[in-house]
Formats: structure tokens, C-alpha cells, sequence
């Protein structure tokens, strides 16, 4: 699944004995008949410990990272994109970006190994700092997650959204990018959009042998999609190129040093970052963090989200049940299930409005496990249903006719699979994904297979896989980091920020307790006071900090439910 940010788009060692991080292993074949070689799922030994082929202290360890050809080529790079700058236009009608932000390009080489070979151009966006320059720090680089998401529109923030954004801005150029492969960086895609968007599509808790064997084959005839796309490019879709492309980045913007704000997946591309370049950090800011151990990347962190999801499905229900006066939906979290599982057993005898079967169902009520602004909404479009009036329900499951839409949701999740895939090998025989999923679903049945199919490519993925960075710094190396968690996130469970806290050394993680959105900032002012205080002044309050969990939303319905989906409402 995506682990993407609420904000603008809103979705995971072994270090690996080349510093690119990406020592590649064969090509595997389409069919994901053996198992991948011993070892294959990327861990060690010990969990979170290094290799047991490798020797010396860890500095003699990070040292071999950070001195191969990649981090030669990176280094090159770098100095050509600090030469070069970013031309600053007017962006393009595509982007959707009115004044007064400004569009770019920055250069990045496919192959870090090879920096004079292959080059593809990174899309930037800009608005300048609105403060007095005495209170300007220069350019904050935001990425939202995914993989596959863009950060655009991100020089937006201050003036659209307002809040602790809006003081931010006053004192840092707000600077948006499109990761390789996203948008118009070169896009991914790997297959016709028309097909991947189109349903009415079934979901079934309990697959059948044979809908078991149809998902494969789509899995296998997407990754030979991808193949066929983007030929030996494929493998160059890791997250230590993305962070290397970070790196690039700050320099075209003449910053020495990078302030980053990364949420969901940008979380990863910030530690991987952190341990490449410590030097080159001077603000860090990781919302919603996943685990970067190299045995969770991405087999097991994908598996351990379906019991996350299942306790916010949980929480959604009892919240809809509580306000049963409101919704009419049942008094009982197992009443609320019955009201909704007659709605997606009337989808899959026949498509609610000809175009919604179950998995569009599956798909709009997924939100609830990102987001609590969206429980309403999504709590008033059932009920509406349930009472005649279908149109709410239509409009919340309904994917839009829009060439456009279609082409960016299925880009997004070429890149998704492009990065999830080369990170780092995934299991290659159907029998332990039937088992693992079959076993989790008995337990976590909202989310799992869907959870399942969407990863299933990568057990047929054909270029070379990464094996993961070993996320870790020496005491001393990095300036103080901030972390920000909620305890009950079900797409980067909490688990992911305690591990990163203890791997970066220094860092402090502030904790929204008994909250799940995922996205903490912008809608806790106990977690946004730390926001500023560290970004405006350097300063993180030790450790670690708590906050208490946001209040829960109010129980609306109606239009005035609907409007709070539309606006609130994450992508995956």
C-alpha cells in the first residue's frame, strides 16, 4: 500500500557492500516460481545489526557508503547543478500552479555510478519566503509520500492552507519537487491508464482459487508493463537515488545545506538521506515515520500496515456507532460493520450506480484509516444510502472520468511499484504470500488482500533489486532531527518512528498520543508548537515530547459531511 501524506498527497539493515546502497542482484524471471535466494528478504543476522561479513567499527562501515562511485557521482552532480542553478519561469498550464509560484528543472543522472551518462530533469517549484530577509533561512524542500507523490504543490502551503504553514513560510522559500519517475520528471508508466482506472472491480474477503490466479496474472503482465517501459532505467528507482536526487536539488538551489520536511515515504528518503549526506543536513523533519529496517523493507512493512488498518476501521466504527443518533448506522461497532457489508454485498451483485463495485467501495472507506476529518463524510454517505438517497455514496466512491486523473493516479503507482520493488528483494513464490495473507486476514480482513494485490508485481518485478541501507548515524554526525508520530497511524505504524529515533542519533520524537491521522502537523498545536520552534529556531525539546491527541471530529452529516470529505479526504 502507499503510505502517502495528508498534506498535498496524501500513503517503509543490510547495508549493502557498494555505496550506492543498490548491490544488484539477477534479474528473476516473470513467474515467481523458487523463492528468491538465501537471504533474500534483506535481513541480517540480528535484527537492525550489520552483516556478519562485514568488519570495523560503524564509522569505517558508514565511511565505505559514503566514498564509492555513486557518492562520487552524487558529488558531481551536485557540483554541476550548483553551476547551473534553477532557470525560474512561469510554470506551465499542466501544473495547475497560479502566481506567485515559479517552476523549474534540475538535472539528475538515471545511474549515479555513471554521472555523465543518461540524465533525466527533475520539475521544482518555488515561492520566495514572505518575511523581511532579516528572518529568512533559505529554501525548505518537502516531499509528501508514497512512493509516487508529488510535492508541487507545496509552495501553496502558506497562503492555501494557512496555520502553522503560513508562519513557516514567513521565514523559509517554500520549494516543491516531483520525485524521478512522478509527474512530469521523466514519468513512469506501465500501462494505459484507461485500463488500470477502470471498473466496476470486485473485492473479495475471502478469494477463491481462481481469483487468486487471475490477480497473478494481472501482477505479472503489470511488472512485464514496466519491463517493457523503462528497460535497465527500472532499477535505477531506489530511495538512496532518491535522496541522492535530493541532494542535487539542494544544490541547484544554492543552499550548502538542505532543510527538508518529509512525511510518510519522505520520511525514508530523509533517513536514507541522513545517513548519505549528515554533513549536509541543517533542518530535519520526518511526520508520520517508517520503519527502516532493512528487514521491513517493503514485504513486511506492507504486511504489518493490515492489522494497523484493521484498529482504525475499529475506531471508525465505534465513532459511528457512538453517534448511532446521528447516522443511524447501529449502536455497536458490529452493527456498523453489518450496515456496511450489506452495502458491499449489494456492489458486488450489482455495481451501485453501474460503475461501483466492491473495491471502489474498499477504496473511498480506506480514507477513514488515514484521516478522522473524513469519518463523517464517509459516516453520512452510507447512511444516506442505507436510506434511499445514493447519490453522496456515488459521488465519495466514483473515480474520475478525467484523462488527466487517470494518467496521474496511474503514474503514481508505476512509481509506487518501480521504488517498492528495486528497494530490496520480495518473496518470489505465491505459496508464502497465500500463507502470510491468508493467515492476516482471518485478523485484518478490511485491508489485507486488497493491501496484497497492490504489492503482487514485485513478485514478478524483472530488473535488479537493492538491497536496503543500513539507516543508522554515529553520535555527533547529524544536527538535532525532529520526528513526529501519532501512536494509532495505521499506514506507518508507530513502531517505524520509535526504531528511526533510536538509529538517529540525537533526534527527538514528539508523540501524538491515542491519535491516527496520519500526517501529524497541521492539526495538533501541541506537535505544530514544536514544528516551529524547531524549524525557526533549531531547537527540539530533548528526547522526545507528548502531545495529547487531537479531539475527535464532529458528528455532521449532509452536504456539510461531504464538504469535509472532499477537502480533508487523503490519497493512497
Amino acid at each position: 500500500m502507499r503510505v502517502a501524506a495528508i498534506h498535498g498527497m496524501v500513503v517503509g539493515g543490510v547495508l549493502a557492500l557498494t555505496a550506492a546502497s543498490v548491490a544488484p542482484a539477477t534479474a528473476s524471471p516473470a513467474p515467481p516460481s523458487p523463492e528468491g535466494a538465501p537471504g533474500a528478504s534483506g535481513a541480517s543476522d540480528a535484527p537492525g545489526g550489520l552483516p556478519g561479513t562485514l568488519s570495523g567499527t560503524l564509522d569505517d562501515v558508514l565511511s565505505g557508503v559514503r566514498a564509492g562511485p555513486e557518492a562520487r557521482g552524487a558529488a558531481k552532480a551536485a557540483r554541476a547543478a550548483a553551476s547551473a542553478g534553477v532557470d525560474w519561469k512561469k510554470c506551465p498550464p499542466v501544473e495547475k500552479l497560479p502566481a506567485p509560484v515559479r517552476c523549474g528543472t534540475v538535472s539528475v543522472p538515471v545511474d549515479y555510478a555513471e554521472p555523465d551518462g543518461e540524465k533525466i530533469k527533475l520539475t521544482v517549484s518555488r515561492t520566495a519566503a514572505t518575511g523581511p530577509k532579516g528572518k529568512r533561512q533559505g529554501p525548505l524542500l518537502y516531499n509528501p509520500g508514497g512512493p509516487g507523490g508529488s510535492g508541487m504543490t507545496f509552495p501553496l502551503f502558506g497562503a492555501g492552507i494557512g496555520g502553522v504553514w503560513k508562519k513557516l513560510h514567513e521565514s523559509y522559500d517554500f520549494v516543491g519537487y516531483a520525485p524521478r519517475g512522478v509527474g512530469r520528471s521523466a514519468p513512469l508508466s506501465c500501462q494505459d491508464p484507461k485500463k488500470f482506472t477502470k471498473g466496476p472491480s470486485d473485492s473479495p474477503l475471502h478469494p477463491s482459487a481462481a481469483y487468486k490466479r487471475k490477480m497473478r496474472g494481472k501482477a505479472a503482465a503489470y511488472a512485464s508493463g514496466c519491463a517493457r517501459a523503462q528497460g535497465d532505467r527500472l532499477r535505477h528507482y531506489t530511495t538512496p537515488d532518491n535522496a541522492r536526487d535530493l541532494d542535487v536539488v539542494r544544490a541547484a538551489l544554492g543552499a550548502k545545506k538542505l532543510n527538508f520536511f518529509g512525511v510518510s515515504y519522505g520520511t525514508y528518503i530523509g533517513s536514507v538521506y541522513a545517513t548519505l549526506f549528515p554533513s549536509h543536513v541543517r533542518r530535519l523533519v520526518l511526520d508520520s515515520v517508517v520503519d527502516p529496517r532493512a528487514e521491513k523493507v517493503w514485504y513486511r512493512a506492507n504486511l504489518e500496515q493490515n492489522p494497523a488498518f484493521e484498529r482504525r476501521w475499529n475506531d471508525w466504527k465505534k465513532w459511528v456507532a457512538s453517534h448511532h443518533s446521528v447516522y443511524k448506522l447501529g449502536k455497536s461497532p458490529r452493527a456498523v460493520q453489518r450496515a456496511y457489508d450489506a452495502v458491499r454485498d449489494a456492489a458486488d451483485r450489482s455495481p451501485l450506480g453501474a460503475r461501483i463495485g466492491s473495491k471502489e467501495l474498499y477504496e473511498a472507506y480506506l480514507d477513514v484509516g488515514y484521516d478522522d476529518s473524513v469519518w463523517a463524510g464517509q459516516a453520512s454517505a452510507l447512511s444516506a444510502f442505507r436510506k434511499g438517497r445514493p447519490k453522496e455514496l456515488l459521488t465519495l466512491a466514483s473515480s474520475s472520468s478525467d484523462k488527466e486523473a487517470a494518467v496521474e493516479e496511474e503514474n503514481g503507482n508505476a512509481v509506487y511499484n518501480a521504488v517498492q520493488c528495486s528497494d530490496a528483494a520480495w518473496p518470489r513464490d505465491w505459496s508464502r504470500w497465500d500463507r502470510d495473507n491468508t493467515a492476516l486476514a482471518r485478523k485484518a480482513p478490511f485491508n489485507t488482500w486488497e493491501n496484497a494485490w497492490m504489492n503482487l508485481p514485485c513478485a514478478y518485478w524483472r530488473s535488479a533489486h537493492a538491497r536496503p541501507l543500513d539507516v543508522r548515524t554515529a553520535p555527533g554526525e547529524l544536527p538535532p532531527v525532529l520526528l513526529l508520530a501519532a501512536t494509532r497511524d495505521a499506514a506507518t505504524p508507530y513502531g517505524g518512528a520509535q526504531e528511526t529515533h533510536r538509529r538517529l542519533a540525537g533526534s527527538s520524537l514528539v508523540t501524538e498520543r491515542g491519535a491516527g491521522t496520519h500526517g501529524v502537523t497541521g492539526g495538533n498545536k501541541c506537535a505544530d508548537a514544536h514544528l516551529r520552534t524547531y524549524l525557526l529556531e533549531g531547537k527540539t525539546p530533548g528526547d522526545g515530547a507528548e502531545c495529547a491527541g487531537r479531539p475527535a471530529p464532529e458528528p455532521v452529516a449532509g452536504a456539510k459531511a461531504a464538504k469535509r470529505t472532499r477537502a480533508g479526504s487523503p490519497e493512497k
